[in-house]
């Protein structure tokens, strides 16, 4: 008999089938792992990359128990309701470009959702997923020695009584049932999520890192649903800047207008959309 939340949304990753299908000779990933239950993909992640495993490494998990977010955020999830997965790279390429790291995922991530699912989405700099101005998707990226780990939290079947209440100001969740996908498969949407970062990872390196030779920056600014809109940049240390957001830089730092008409890069902190 089936589980009441045995749906095909909620059907258990299958780490057999995933593997047949991403991990080939000469490709990027070199294993993908799936696991019932743990504290946090980036962190089981983080310690295997500090001890010499090299990058390829998938690991998924039904459900994660102390997820993480930035600032250190925690993130939750009804157990499969999500695709929760970390990813271990050791990109080559210059320190200063690994800003675009994030920003490649959620290239990636977005053009897959809407591939599978046709539901529209767009990217929020420097880390999250909309789908009409709900967030669907969250990415942190951590680095740990040579290596980063990049960890993707994306809501799926998850039902609007099912999300713990906002933080004041922070944008309401979402997910893809939520959105309008019907049956949304995890496994094909991790699949072309894969495929889909294995391409822009290996044109991003194969140019130095450099976000229009790789063709990057180009794709993030269509996707975009911060640059050309007003905002406010909340940075660490409690200081704040507003103005329009123009562009991303070459190291995937976001760059507002103040009054004064320059251009200030925002490397961290939130960035609020005000129109």
């Amino acid at each position: 008999m089936r589980a009441e939340n045995d749906t095909p949304a909620r059907a258990p990753l299958d780490a057999a089938a995933l593997r047949s299908k991403a991990v080939r000779p000469g490709g990027l990933w070199r294993e993908i792992e799936v696991v019932q239950s743990t504290g946090s993909t980036n962190a089981d992640l983080l310690a295997r990359a500090l001890a010499g495993e090299p990058e390829g490494a998938v690991l998924a998990a039904e459900e994660q128990r102390a997820g993480r977010g930035r600032m250190g955020r925690t993130w939750t999830s009804p157990p499969r309701a999500a695709l929760t997965f970390s990813l271990l790279l050791k990109p080559a390429v210059p320190p200063a470009r690994l800003g675009w790291l994030p920003l490649l995922t959620g290239v990636a991530v977005a053009a897959a959702v809407t591939q599978v699912t046709g539901v529209e989405t767009r990217l929020k700099w420097p880390n999250d997923l909309l789908a009409a101005d709900a967030k669907l998707a969250g990415i942190l990226a951590e680095a740990a020695g040579d290596a980063v780990v990049v960890g993707i939290g994306l809501n799926v079947s998850t039902e609007p009584a099912e999300f713990p209440s906002p933080r004041p100001g922070a944008l309401p969740a979402t997910s893809l049932r939520a959105a309008g996908a019907t049956a949304p498969s995890r496994e094909d949407i991790l699949l072309a999520i894969l495929e889909g970062f294995e391409r822009w990872y290996r044109a991003w390196q194969q140019a130095g890192g450099d976000p229009d030779r790789s063709g990057l920056r180009p794709e993030y600014t269509r996707l975009s649903a911060t640059i050309g809109r007003t905002v406010r940049a909340e940075l660490p240390g409690g200081q704040a800047l507003s103005g329009p957001a123009v562009g991303v830089d070459s190291d995937g730092r976001l760059l507002v207008r103040v009054s004064s008409g320059s251009e200030v890069a925002v490397a961290a902190g939130d960035v609020v959309h005000l129109r």
